[in-house]
């Protein structure tokens, strides 16, 4: 018998998210299993507590409220910026993903909200911030060596929720 995914344990699993009206905004399918390690922060709250108790090739459907998600929505997260600001040949257009830099020279992606004659109204909650996140989640592997580069840090890599590949 195999043993049950807990907190600790480094994992790999087959994933993918859906918004409620089954529209996929990401999947591990034809790519490699998602790594990461149980309750160290890597992945949103929810997916992070869904894998507790599941075995080797055990399947679930969760469903996954914003607050154990991305989030809510916060209007304190939007940002107007004087059209000055923005390089004269680059063509903005109101849905268009940019990436400003924070004073460290950290990356914020953030959307174009909306544009005025002398400003760009910037968007920068998480896409999936607000949204109620569906995942069809199939274990993999458990047992596996942590990533080094991972640390506790939930910014590392890509894949689902941020977590380390």
């Amino acid at each position: 018998m195999s043993e049950a995914v807990k907190s600790g344990d480094t994992i790999s699993v087959h994933y993918t998210g859906k918004f409620e009206n089954d529209v996929v905004f990401d999947s591990s399918e034809g790519r490699t299993p998602l790594k990461f390690t149980v309750g160290k922060g890597q992945l949103i709250p929810g997916f992070d507590t869904a894998v507790a108790g599941m075995k080797v090739g055990e399947k679930k459907t969760v469903t996954i409220a914003p607050e154990d998600g991305y989030g809510p929505r916060m209007d304190e997260r939007m940002m107007e910026m004087p059209k000055e600001n923005v390089p004269e040949n680059m063509d903005l257009k109101v849905g268009m993903a940019v990436q400003l830099t924070d004073q460290a020279g950290n990356p914020i992606p953030a959307i174009i909200a909306e544009l005025t004659d002398g400003a760009v109204k910037l968007d920068l909650n998480h896409p999936l911030a607000g949204k109620t996140l569906v995942f069809d989640i199939e274990i993999s592997e458990i047992g596996l060596t942590p990533n080094s580069e991972c640390g506790d840090t939930p910014s590392c890599g890509g894949g689902c929720c941020g977590g380390c590949n």
